[in-house]
């Protein structure tokens, strides 16, 4: 059987030239980065702002397995499937974070038959748009640290300095550190700490700004520390905004690549779901809706998470409004969440299976909270029987749920045709889109209605620090408490413990600390054990990465 890079490795890919041409883009409108990667230039997206939005089509998933059950090659695939019904469509996928890629999951751009390429380029470098994101957030960390030793004109204090250096890679040595040991001309020691880049609010700015003064304004509005007097200073203060805006310049342009069989992808942008908001940038998302009929977008892990922000958080913010959602179910995420250990995933258990089907339950109540329609995708896999699969869809019709089989993985394209026409009718049925809280409520009831209608938790707890973060943040400025929730917690459940599987009902959600990212213009909420910066397994997949004289790579699937 052959891996996803031996399949990806032998893809007959087109020029990207001839993959924008398709899509109408003009050689000057377009910046390569090799022969299958480009960047579209803002000349493009201002040439078609006039023209019409086509359909948006939201995958999400049940609460996954540790290693992922195949959100994003559903999402590609269903794209190659609505090409293979003659429909025009395109994908917006997020950005792959070396993190996973050498951590638990490995390569995060699809995977088998359903694909995007160039796979070993978009899980390792790509354009370099993390990279940008890393300089940017780490300058404004040094200008910080260069204020203090320049005499600290603006009195911040070193003990309340609330911005953090950030890395790309899982690296638990670095999540509490001291900096500016040495000599008098070595810095002023303080603690500091480091997060994985696709936590930094310079990731969560770059996918919502719509413009490079829109990005620039939001990074001014960093809140990076508070003075000895308990005055807030921001990135402004620091003069920082503008070489931190020029190290993003071409970070904020979209990324043109396509699938394996040669349908368009923009990938852009990637903050995790489970420690950010879990979506592309606005940028490509808005892009894709003018190129194409169809804009099929993916969010991070499960519905609890992913979906939900970009529902209340980008939705809300760039005044978008999914016209379907897809649920990705695997028997494998639901036996899972029925108590069955990872490595006993292949075998048959109808019981456990039973016990878990409460899971994709709760996430198509969920969505249909949201006035959507929903389609679950059921995912595939060699080892699922067809005992368990036709449990799945017994269940979708109990709830009268429309469903399909996906075989993308294995198929390509033509796995998810059966999908791809139910998703096409989704579209054209009533909607009714609303959020999931209002503007106006405060901070506390924003996340007491997503604990109770989303999470299923009776109540939330707030530890003291917690408190403290709501009312410092309350007291800043009355209009930072209209901003959107964005909830920090584990992806393996529907609660903020990852060993309450299935649909776990009557748990306190505990709040650890509250935390105001101003520039991106909502409030991280952290609870459980969530990490904003995630380490190593015993076994890492860099174990398995490898490259030959010839650069060829292998071993990252």
């Amino acid at each position: 059987m052959k891996t996803d890079i031996q399949i990806a490795q032998e893809a007959k890919m087109l020029p990207i030239t001839d993959i924008a041409t398709q899509l109408g883009i003009k050689d000057d409108e377009l910046e390569l980065y090799g022969k299958y990667k480009a960047k579209i230039n803002d000349a493009f997206l201002k040439r078609t702002a006039s023209r019409k939005n086509g359909k948006l089509i939201l995958v999400t998933a049940i609460n996954p397995t540790p290693a992922g059950e195949g959100k994003t090659t559903t999402t590609v695939g269903l794209g190659m499937a609505m090409s293979k019904i003659g429909k025009n469509a395109i994908i917006a996928l997020r950005e792959p974070s070396l993190g996973p890629v050498f951590g638990i999951k490995g390569g995060a751009a699809g995977g088998g038959y359903a694909q995007v390429v160039p796979m070993e380029d978009i899980n390792l470098h790509f354009t370099g748009d993390f990279h940008a994101i890393t300089a940017a957030n780490n300058l404004l960390s040094a200008m910080i640290d260069n204020h203090l030793q320049q005499g600290n004109e603006l009195s911040i204090d070193p003990r309340r300095i609330l911005f953090a250096r950030v890395t790309d890679t899982n690296d638990r040595a670095l999540r509490n550190v001291i900096v500016g040991l040495g000599t008098k001309m070595d810095g002023v020691p303080r603690q500091d700490k480091f997060m994985i880049t696709v936590a930094s609010e310079i990731m969560a700015i770059l996918c919502l700004a719509e413009s490079i003064s829109d990005l620039k304004e939001r990074l001014g509005n960093i809140l990076v520390a508070y003075t000895y007097s308990g005055t807030p200073v921001y990135c402004r203060d620091l003069q920082a905004n503008g070489a931190m805006a020029a190290l993003l310049k071409d970070a904020i342009k979209p990324n043109l690549v396509q699938t394996l069989e040669n349908t368009p992808a923009l990938i852009h942008g990637g903050p995790f779901a489970n420690i950010a908001h879990g979506c592309n940038s606005v940028r490509a998302t808005k892009l894709a809706l003018k190129l194409a009929d169809y804009t099929i977008t993916e969010a991070g892990f499960g519905a609890d998470l992913g979906a939900e922000k970009f529902l209340d958080i980008k939705c809300r913010k760039a005044g978008l409004e999914p016209d379907a959602v897809v649920l990705v179910a695997t028997v494998r995420a639901l036996k899972y969440n029925g108590g069955v250990a990872k490595a006993e995933l292949s075998t048959e258990n109808l019981d456990a299976l039973a016990k878990g089907a409460v899971n994709l339950e709760a996430h198509i109540d969920n969505l249909r909270k949201y006035g959507l329609p929903v389609v679950v995708a059921i995912n595939r896999f060699g080892t699922d029987t067809d005992a368990e699969l036709a449990y799945i869809e017994k269940i979708c019709t109990e709830k009268g749920a429309d469903f399909a089989l996906s075989e993308v993985f294995a198929k390509g394209g033509d796995g998810g045709i059966d999908l791809a026409n139910k998703v096409v009718a989704a579209c054209e049925k009533e909607k009714n889109f609303e959020f999931m809280y209002a503007d106006e409520l405060s901070i506390k009831e924003k996340i007491s209605a997503l604990a109770t209608k989303i999470y299923g938790a009776a109540e939330v707890k707030y530890d003291a620090a917690a408190l403290k973060n709501i009312a410092e943040i309350e007291a800043l400025d009355e209009k930072y408490s209209r901003f959107p929730i964005c909830v920090a917690k584990t992806q393996y459940s529907l609660s903020d413990d990852a060993a309450l599987l299935g649909r776990p009902t009557g748990f306190t959600l505990t709040v650890r600390e509250v935390k105001l990212s101003a520039g991106a213009e909502f409030i991280v909420v952290l609870t459980g054990a969530i990490m904003t910066m995630p380490g190593l397994p015993k076994k890492p997949a860099a174990f398995n990465i490898d490259v030959d004289d010839n650069g060829n790579i292998t071993g990252l699937f």
